[in-house]
């Protein structure tokens, strides 16, 4: 391809050069790029939010393009099957898919810590008012009146409330961490220690009153001790209100977009704090995002490279202060001379790339369907076999996988999806479609289109550790205008927050009548 070279002032061409200019422009794009690396940390408020076990995304090897794949790749290697003499061998299966192997997870035993607490003041809670019914009988029993009618009335209401109340924190509190919050959540406690209070306040009440005098009214300790759980009951509720349904009526429209690729989704959320509105975004995003593929962003980073690649700029004049600066503007200049004839280059490549995708995919179609009319065939067989000589699913998926693999690992490589499918998911997913007695297309529709990113493995989506960037406090709630980032190893999710507006409605009524009329025909006709 031929190089462009630019004059401009005492500039010329020149051969013994290259080298020097080759050098000093990576070192003013390195130096650039270290600079809006150190500007942007300086400038940003970062805080960590992570899954129930964090995981630092390790970079992917995998995901270098391979376009130079020829399409007669692996068709030497054979294994005999009873569907296809173009096979893979054993040794290919055993090596399909290794390099999505992650590392091994570690037990975090702090994100424990608040369900610990939640016990722990549970049981205080469940405790206090039984010590208060128990603690007179230990201490003077024989001066205590006797428990009438109306006293074990209240030991009953004491019972069921108690009960009452421990399904209810039971299935409000006690449950698994979803995530690991940068800082600590204001209702929780605010509950947690609205609680606390009211159990020491009764408890210095009891401790004054009741045992200091050694209060005979044993009925009057039932009543106290019932109107505790009482006051835990309204607590309850005041947790419901404020933990459950407070947000539920939106309030924000939240606009999502993916650094990388642009794809954007809009939520509506009620009254949330910054750190749990990102939280629910995390949610929504496993879920209605399509999996992040860093292979197709390598390919566009590459493409762009080679446009520059082919820019020389020589100086003549020796090394000075601008010189990276003016070389740097003499390529963007140049760039922009060549954007006519540029875009016929990436319109090529396209096509080109276009029609690979179809050819392999029209040659991945009729492997599976091949291999699924193989098994149906089997299937027909094994019904008149004895039933202890019956095949398994995993053994059927095993026996057919070899006579779809190469066509279905050429095709993932063309893609670039090859680091999203591992041989042992390809071959769950097989069985799965064999035991259910699904169709080629059936089977074909996760690796044909791409899915969200709980669908894959969890090799796949490593990134559970986010990090929250925000000016405003994450404890602060959300507003008209917030803005907040949430960044991963490869790409981060920018969030913007409007207010849903104020909607007014007005009637207009129509008269039943106001809408009819008459038809009137004349009775005259022509002759």
């Amino acid at each position: 391809m031929d190089t462009d070279s630019i004059h401009s002032g005492y500039s010329h061409h020149s051969n013994r050069s290259r080298g020097s200019n080759k050098q000093s422009e990576r070192s003013s794009r390195d130096r650039h790029k270290s600079h809006s690396r150190d500007s942007s940390s300086r400038s940003d408020k970062n805080v960590t939010i992570s899954a129930s076990s964090a995981q630092p995304q390790q970079p992917d090897q995998s995901s270098a393009p391979t376009d130079a794949q020829d399409d007669n790749w692996g068709e030497t290697t054979t294994a005999v099957t009873g569907t296809s003499d173009h096979s893979l061998s054993q040794e290919d299966l055993a090596g399909f898919g290794k390099e999505t192997e992650g590392p091994v997870e570690k037990l975090n035993c702090v994100r424990f810590l608040p369900l610990a607490l939640i016990l722990l003041l549970g049981l205080l809670v469940l405790i206090t008012p039984l010590s208060f019914l128990v603690l007179p009988q230990l201490m003077w029993p024989e001066r205590l009146q006797a428990c009438g009618t109306a006293c074990e009335g209240l030991f009953l209401s004491l019972a069921f409330k108690l009960l009452i109340l421990l399904l209810a924190g039971w299935a409000l509190f006690v449950r698994p961490a979803r995530a690991s919050l940068p800082r600590i959540a204001v209702f929780r406690a605010l509950l947690g220690l609205l609680t606390l209070l009211l159990l020491l306040s009764y408890w210095l009440f009891f401790g004054v009153r009741i045992l200091d005098s050694q209060d005979e009214n044993y009925q009057g300790i039932v009543q106290f001790a019932v109107s505790l759980v009482d006051a835990l009951l309204f607590i309850h509720y005041l947790a419901v209100v404020l933990l459950e349904t407070r947000h539920l009526q939106p309030c924000f429209s939240l606009c999502v977009v993916r650094s990388t690729d642009g794809e954007t989704h809009h939520y509506n959320l009620g009254q949330l704090s910054i750190q749990r509105a990102a939280l629910v975004i995390l949610e929504h995003y496993y879920k209605d995002f399509s999996v992040h593929n860093p292979a197709l962003m390598t390919a566009a980073k590459s493409r762009a490279a080679k446009h520059l690649a082919g820019l020389k700029v020589y100086n003549v004049d020796g090394a000075g202060s601008d010189t990276a600066t003016s070389q740097s503007r003499a390529k963007i200049a140049a760039a922009a001379r060549q954007r006519d004839t540029s875009h016929n280059e990436l319109y090529y490549e396209e096509a080109e790339h276009d029609r690979r995708v179809r050819k392999r995919r029209a040659r991945l179609v009729v492997a599976v369907e091949e291999a699924f009319t193989h098994v149906r065939r089997l299937q027909e067989e094994e019904k008149k076999k004895l039933p202890g000589d019956e095949m398994d699913p995993r053994e059927a998926a095993q026996a057919i996988f070899p006579s779809m693999a190469q066509a279905l690992q050429k095709y993932l490589r063309t893609t670039r999806q090859q680091h999203c499918h591992s041989m042992d998911s390809i071959q769950a997913h097989l069985a799965f479609c064999i035991t259910n007695n699904m169709t080629p297309k059936a089977f074909l529709e996760s690796y044909l289109m791409a899915g969200p990113t709980l669908q894959y493995t969890r090799e796949c989506w490593r990134t559970r550790q986010w990090m929250l960037v925000s000016e405003a406090s994450v404890t602060s709630p959300l507003r008209h205008g917030s803005e907040f980032q949430l960044k991963s190893s490869d790409f981060s999710l920018v969030v913007t927050s409007k207010a849903i507006p104020h909607l007014k409605l007005s009637e207009e009524y129509v008269h039943p009548k106001s809408h009819k009329f008459v038809l009137q025909l004349q009775s005259e006709t022509s002759v």
